[in-house]
C-alpha cells in the first residue's frame, strides 16, 4: 500500500458525511448530492482520485461549517463513479488511512483541508486473537438471530483477513450512532478498538435475543387468538345448525339471564341489552370486551329494585339507641321523629297504591320524598360514627360507611368515565352495590375534611347525591345511566362546620354534639366501656371489677377530652395490667381501686383547672371552649412604669388581641369613673398575659374578663376568685352574646366557681345545662361591663360609687 499512500502532509478535497463513514481497508458505495460534496468529488476525480471523508457532528445540518465537523476522518480513493439524472454522483469508495484535519485551506466552492496521516499501533498478540475469535462467534450468533449483514462485508470478514482488516470490516457492520462510530474511527490502537467492538457486538446479540423472545411470545398469543376465533366461529355454526342462537356461549347466556332478573328501569335495561349485543358480536381478544363485561356485571349487581325489609317500631328503636349510647338526647329525639314520619309516609303510600289499583287508570301517585340528610357535628370521640351504626340497627337496614377525609378527586364521588383504563363507579355507587339494597343507612364520615384541587371539587359532586330534589336521578360517570338515591338515608359527620362549603351545608340538617360532662363520662365508662374492655381483654369470666372512685380518678387526672376515646384507652391500659397478672399468678378475681390506677397509669397526666386560691389584683377568670370541651382561662394584667405600650402574650390570635385593645380603649375612655389621671396610660406599660402560652387562643369571648383584669390592675381592687365570666366587649362597654355556653358553664362548675357572668342574650342557652349544675351555680346576666365589675371586683364598701352606668 506504500505506493498509493501520500506523503505526510497533503491538501485534499473534503466531503462531509451525515451519519456514516468508510473505514480504512473497507469499500462502500456512497451517494453525494449536496453541491459542495459533488464539486469536491469532481475535483478529486480530475486529479488523483483521493478525497477525505469526515462526519459532521449534527446530521440534520445541510451546510455544515468547518467547526461543525469532527477533526478525525478517512483518506479514501474513488474507484468507480456513476452520474445521476439530477446531478448527484454515486461512487464506490475505498478507505485508505486515518487522517487528522489540521487546517482548512478553502470552504468554497468546496471544502479543502491540509491533513496529517495518523500513526497506528496494529501489533498482534494472543489477546488480539482471542478478541477476534469472540467477535467472530458473536457475529455468527447475530446472523442466526436475524441480523442483516451485506454479503460482501460478511465474505470479507470470513475470508482470512488480517486482524486490522477484520477490525475495520466489523466496525462497518455494527449498529452504532454517530459518536460511537467516530470513537472507533479515532481509536488507533488495534487491541483497544477490538475490545470496544466486542462489547458492541455482545450488546447487539442480547438485544436480538430479547426481540426474538418477544416475537415468539407474540406469535404464540396471535396463533392462540386465531385458534380461539376459528373455534368460536365453528361453535356459532354448530349452535345455529342445532337451532340455538349464534354467539351465545354459556357466560353470555348467564349474563343475559342476570340482566333480566335485575329488574332494571326500562331505559337502563335497554342500555344493558345494547351493550350485551355489542359484546356478543365482539372478538373476545378485543380489550374493550373485558370493559363491557365488567360494566354489565356492575349494572346487574346494583339493587335497582331491592329494598331492605326494615321496620319502623319506635319502641324497639328507642331501646336500641339507649342500649348503644348514653345521653345524646337531641340526636335520639330527631331519629325517632324521622322514624315516625317514615311510618306515616309508608302507610299513606300503601293506601294510595291500593286506591290506584281500584281506579281505572291504575296510575301510581307521585311520592314526595322526605329530606333525610342529617349532619352530626361535634368534637372527636363523642359517638357520631357509632351512632350511625345504631341508627341502621334500629331501622333494620344495611349500614354503609364512606370516609371523606382527604378526598380531593371528584371521580371518587362520581366515578371515572368508561374510556379510562381501570375505570370504576364512584364510591357512593360502590357502597350501594356492596349493601345490596337501595335504601341503606349511608354514613359520609368527616365531610368537613373534603378538599379540592386540579382534579375537581368533590364537595360539589356531593350536592347532587345529597339534594332530595336531584338524587332520585344521580348521575355516575361510569354507569352512564341515572340511579335513584332518594330512599337512601344519608348521615354525615363533621368536627367543625366552618370548612363545609355553604351550598353543601345548606342541604344538611345539623345536630350538634356537645362534649360529655364528667358525670356523663362516668356513666358511659361504667355502663358501656368497662363491659366492652372486659370482653375485649378476655376478663369477662374472671370477676374483674373497677371501683367508681377509680373511674372518676381516670376521668379527672388521666384524660382531658370532649369524647371518651382516651378514657377507653386508659381503662384498657388498666385491664392489660390485670390480664398479665391473671396469667402470671393465676388469679380468678381482681378489684381495681384508686391505688391500682395510680400504679398502672403512673403520675397524673393532667391537673384539674381550679379557681384561684386568693382574691388577686389584675387577675380574672374567663371561660373558653377548646377542642376537648370547656375550660377556665386565667387572664393576667401587669402594670409597670413605661411609655404607654400594650404587650400581649400567651399565643393569642388576632381576634383576642383586638379584644385586649378594645378593653383598654374602654378603660381609657372612662378614666374619670375609675378615678384615674387623664393621661395615665402615657406613663404606664400594660402587659396582658394568658397562661399556657404554648396553647393557641383566639375568639372575642374573653373581652369582659380582660377588661375586668385591667380595671382591677389599675384601681388595685382585687377580683373575686369565685367569679368567672365570658362575653365580648364593645368600645361602649356593652356585653355581646357568645357561643359554647354549656361547655363553659360545665368547666366553671368543675373548677369550683360559684358565680358565672354571662351576656344577657345567652340566658336562653342555659336550657342545655344539666339541672344539678345550674343548682350549684349563681348566674349573673350582664348587659354592660358595669354589671360585671359590680359582681367581679371586691370593692370596699365606701368605694362602690366607682361603678356607675356609663
Amino acid at each position: 500500500m506504500k505506493d498509493i499512500l501520500p506523503s505526510k502532509k497533503q491538501k485534499y478535497p473534503v466531503v462531509a458525511l451525515r451519519d456514516s463513514i468508510v473505514f480504512p481497508d473497507t469499500e462502500n458505495a456512497l451517494l453525494f448530492g449536496r453541491e459542495k460534496s459533488v464539486k469536491a468529488v469532481r475535483m478529486s476525480i480530475a486529479h488523483d482520485k483521493k478525497i477525505v471523508l469526515v462526519m459532521q457532528k449534527q446530521p440534520t445540518t445541510d451546510d455544515p461549517s468547518t467547526n461543525q465537523l469532527f477533526s478525525i476522518g478517512v483518506l479514501a480513493e474513488i474507484e468507480k463513479v456513476m452520474e445521476g439524472n439530477k446531478g448527484e454522483i454515486s461512487a464506490l469508495i475505498k478507505g485508505l488511512q486515518r487522517v487528522e484535519l489540521k487546517k482548512f485551506s478553502q470552504e468554497d466552492p468546496y471544502l479543502e483541508a491540509e491533513v496529517n496521516i495518523l500513526e497506528e499501533n496494529n501489533d498482534e498478540s494472543a489477546e488480539v486473537d482471542a478478541l477476534i475469535n469472540h467477535i467472530d462467534t458473536e457475529l455468527k450468533k447475530a446472523v442466526n438471530l436475524g441480523k442483516g449483514i451485506d454479503v460482501v462485508f460478511l465474505m470479507n470478514i470470513m475470508s482470512g483477513a488480517t486482524p486490522k482488516q477484520f477490525s475495520e470490516q466489523v466496525a462497518m457492520i455494527l449498529e452504532l450512532d454517530i459518536h460511537q462510530r467516530q470513537e472507533l474511527l479515532e481509536e488507533t490502537n488495534l487491541l483497544a478498538r477490538l475490545t470496544k467492538e466486542a462489547g458492541y457486538v455482545s450488546k447487539e446479540v442480547k438485544i436480538l435475543e430479547i426481540e426474538k423472545n418477544i416475537h415468539k411470545k407474540t406469535q404464540k398469543k396471535f396463533e392462540k387468538g386465531m385458534k380461539d376465533a376459528v373455534l368460536r366461529e365453528k361453535l356459532k355454526t354448530i349452535e345455529q345448525e342445532l337451532g340455538g342462537q349464534p354467539g351465545q356461549d354459556q357466560d353470555l347466556k348467564e349474563l343475559k339471564a342476570k340482566i333480566k332478573a335485575a329488574k332494571m328501569p326500562r331505559d337502563v335495561h335497554k342500555k344493558a341489552i345494547k351493550e350485551l349485543n355489542r359484546l356478543i358480536t365482539m372478538n373476545p381478544m378485543n380489550p374493550e370486551a373485558s370493559y363491557i363485561r365488567t360494566y354489565l356485571e356492575v349494572l346487574v349487581d346494583l339493587p335497582w329494585n331491592t329494598k331492605g325489609k326494615g321496620h319502623y317500631n319506635l319502641k324497639k328503636a328507642q331501646e336500641t339507641l339507649d342500649g348503644d349510647h348514653y345521653g345524646l338526647e337531641k340526636a335520639k329525639e330527631r331519629i325517632l321523629e324521622y322514624l315516625a314520619v317514615m311510618k306515616l309516609k309508608e302507610d299513606e303510600e300503601a293506601a294510595a297504591n291500593k286506591k290506584a289499583k281500584k281506579s281505572k287508570t291504575g296510575k301510581k301517585p307521585e311520592v314526595l320524598r322526605q329530606p333525610t340528610i342529617l349532619c352530626f357535628a361535634g368534637p372527636p370521640g363523642v359517638g357520631k360514627t357509632s351512632l350511625g351504626r345504631s341508627i341502621a340497627k334500629s331501622l333494620g337496614r344495611e349500614f354503609v360507611k364512606m370516609s371523606l377525609g382527604g378526598i380531593r378527586d371528584e371521580a371518587e364521588i362520581r366515578g371515572h368515565r368508561r374510556t379510562y383504563v381501570g375505570a370504576l363507579p364512584g364510591r357512593i355507587i360502590q357502597g350501594i352495590r356492596h349493601a345490596g339494597t337501595k335504601n341503606p343507612v349511608f354514613m359520609l364520615d368527616e365531610i368537613d375534611k373534603v378538599g379540592s384541587d386540579y382534579r375537581g371539587d368533590p364537595s360539589s359532586a356531593l350536592l347532587e347525591a345529597l339534594d332530595p330534589e336531584q338524587n332520585h336521578e344521580f348521575s355516575d360517570h361510569y354507569l352512564e345511566v341515572p340511579f335513584d338515591l332518594s330512599e337512601v338515608m344519608f348521615i354525615t359527620t363533621a368536627n367543625v362546620l366552618e370548612t363545609i362549603p355553604g351550598p353543601l351545608r345548606d342541604r344538611l340538617e345539623i345536630i350538634e354534639f356537645d362534649g360529655y360532662t364528667e358525670d356523663e363520662k362516668f356513666m358511659i365508662a361504667r355502663n358501656y366501656l368497662v363491659k366492652k374492655q372486659l370482653e375485649t381483654h378476655g376478663l369477662k369470666r374472671r370477676k374483674v371489677t373497677i371501683t367508681d372512685e377509680a373511674l372518676k380518678l381516670i376521668i379527672n387526672k388521666y384524660t382531658r377530652e370532649a369524647g371518651v376515646r382516651e378514657l377507653e384507652r386508659q381503662i384498657a391500659a388498666n385491664f392489660r395490667k390485670v390480664a398479665r397478672n391473671v396469667i402470671e399468678n393465676n388469679r380468678k378475681s381482681k378489684k381495681i381501686g384508686v391505688k391500682d390506677v395510680r400504679k398502672n397509669l403512673g403520675p397524673y397526666k393532667y391537673s384539674s383547672q381550679m379557681a384561684e386560691k386568693d382574691h388577686m389584683i389584675g387577675t380574672s377568670t374567663g371561660l373558653a371552649v377548646t377542642s376537648v370541651g370547656g375550660d377556665i382561662l386565667s387572664i393576667e394584667v401587669g402594670i409597670m412604669p413605661g411609655k404607654g405600650n400594650l404587650t400581649l402574650t400567651g399565643h393569642l390570635g388576632d381576634v383576642m388581641k383586638e379584644s385586649c385593645q378594645a378593653a383598654l380603649s374602654y378603660v381609657r375612655s372612662l378614666y374619670g369613673t375609675f378615678k384615674l389621671k387623664e393621661k395615665f396610660y402615657e406613663s404606664l406599660d400594660i402587659h396582658v398575659h394568658v397562661p399556657e402560652g404554648a396553647v393557641p387562643k383566639d375568639g372575642p369571648s374573653a373581652g369582659l374578663a380582660i377588661a375586668t383584669a385591667m380595671v382591677s390592675a389599675l384601681t388595685k381592687i382585687p377580683v373575686n376568685k369565685y367569679v368567672a365570666m365570658t362575653g365580648e366587649i364593645t368600645l361602649r362597654g356593652r356585653a355581646l352574646e357568645i357561643g359554647g355556653v354549656k361547655g363553659k358553664v360545665l368547666a366553671a362548675h368543675r373548677a369550683g366557681i360559684k358565680t358565672v357572668v354571662l351576656p344577657k342574650h345567652n340566658e336562653k342557652d342555659l336550657e342545655d345545662v344539666p339541672d344539678f349544675v345550674k343548682d350549684d351555680l349563681t348566674f349573673v346576666f350582664a348587659e354592660h361591663i358595669d354589671d360585671v365589675l359590680k359582681v367581679a371586683l371586691n370593692f370596699p364598701k365606701k368605694s362602690m360609687h366607682y361603678i356607675s352606668a356609663s
